[in-house]
């Protein structure tokens, strides 16, 4: 399946015989070159027809970079330009997209308020047949990971969250707002949401100017200290807004937010955090004039707004679905759960640059994408803070085995 995360097209399903072809769709082939590499492979003989008709039927679904695709883009992205709202673009799909239903399960399924009626089975990953979730976890043994009583407590200042679809990180989830509802400060009303982007970025940050819809109510964007940062910055930070369109690291944390808060009062600092650069390299951001001023321009808001800072952030990505041969066992989902929760201690310290050295150490095998946005938090909120460990849980693919790990970690001043 090629699947467009960006949502200017949708899905392609192919037969799996013609993957040696499509796979050589680089731009950097001709159509006869493909042909004799891919005849090669299968040790058949690859007609240049069949390949100039994959090429043909996948530029007019618009699967191809030409221009068919760069039309249909170029129209997209100035209508999402454009437009005052960010809709919810996983409505219906990775949350229930009825706010009824929606806020039952949260309440119910995620922060374990209400009792459930009879109880309600978790839901695919898709969206379809009722399902329970496989979950490991604290020692990957698939036992419930650790939480502490919620207490009242100091102040929470930042709070890493699952960016997993609702579905699969119910518990985490759960875990993540019931700290922050603990202690939430009552003057908060700037929420400060740094997430993933899951498509490429050509800056190291990106703004969007837009309140984002939910099925539970807006939550409208605070314009001013998002032109301030803007205004701050040395390179364009809406250069790669059009990557929130459909991208649900942010989105995810939205929804959570407007049933925490209710009709309460709050605007949102939407920011993808990609730092791609510096994640290929290895190299600490530190060494970046312009994130060092991104990272100084937020701070002065955070401190103004007394903001509270929010990463939708998983952990490590293992298994045949992320490009590995084979599942974990016991034993090696174990070594995750010890190195993830050595990442962990290190955020728990507010050590952005010991975090960063040690998930980039082995961001190749593990695929830690949360990568930019925890850092990010962490050099964003009040460096005397102090982080708890609520929740980590290893979500196991119940089919072939592929692990996303992921956490709730809170923040307190």
């Amino acid at each position: 399946m090629l699947r467009d995360t960006q949502g200017v097209t949708s899905h392609a399903v192919l037969p799996i015989e013609v993957v040696p072809i499509v796979a050589r769709f680089t731009g950097k082939s001709t159509c006869e070159e493909i042909a004799r590499e891919a005849s090669t492979e299968l040790g058949e003989r690859v007609p240049l027809d069949l390949v100039t008709k994959l090429a043909t039927e996948l530029e007019d679904a618009l699967f191809v970079d030409g221009p068919p695709y760069r039309r249909e883009r170029a129209r997209i992205e100035r209508e999402f330009a454009s437009a005052a709202v960010r809709e919810a673009s996983h409505a219906g799909g990775a949350y229930h997209g009825d706010p009824i239903e929606l806020a039952e399960y949260i309440d119910v399924e995620c922060l374990g308020t209400r009792a459930a009626n009879g109880g309600s089975p978790t839901r695919a990953a898709n969206g379809g047949s009722p399902t329970r979730a496989a979950n490991g976890g604290s020692a990957a043994n698939g036992s419930h990971a650790t939480e502490r009583a919620e207490a009242t407590r100091a102040r929470l200042v930042g709070l890493v969250a699952p960016h997993i679809d609702p579905w699969r990180g119910a518990r985490c989830y759960g875990a993540a707002y019931r700290a922050l509802a603990a202690a939430l400060p009552d003057d908060a009303e700037t929420f400060v949401l740094l997430g993933t982007s899951h498509a490429p970025m050509r800056e190291p940050f990106a703004l969007c100017r837009k309140t984002f819809a939910t099925p539970l109510g807006p939550m409208e964007a605070d314009f001013d200290a998002i032109d301030a940062i803007a205004t701050a910055c040395d390179f364009d930070p809406y250069a790669d807004q059009f990557n929130h369109k459909r991208e649900h690291s942010l989105e995810f944390q939205a929804v959570f937010l407007r049933h925490l808060l209710g009709k309460r009062r709050a605007r949102i600092i939407p920011i993808l955090a990609g730092l791609g650069a510096h994640q290929q390299t290895g190299e600490s951001p530190t060494r970046s004039r312009s994130v060092t001023r991104f990272y100084d321009a937020l701070r002065k808001i955070v401190d103004r707004r007394s903001a509270v800072v929010i990463a939708g952030a998983d952990l490590a990505h293992v298994g045949p679905r992320f490009g590995d041969p084979r599942a974990l066992d016991e034993a090696e989902r174990t070594r995750l759960d010890a190195v993830d929760r050595d990442s962990l201690a290190r955020a728990e310290r507010v050590d952005a640059e010991a975090f960063w050295e040690h998930v980039a150490s082995d961001l190749d095998r593990r695929r830690v994408c949360g990568l930019g946005p925890m850092y990010s938090l962490l050099r964003t909120i009040d460096p005397s803070a102090r982080g708890e460990v609520r929740h980590y849980e290893q979500t196991v693919d119940p089919e072939e085995g592929s692990i996303v790990s992921h956490a709730a970690v809170g923040f307190y001043a």
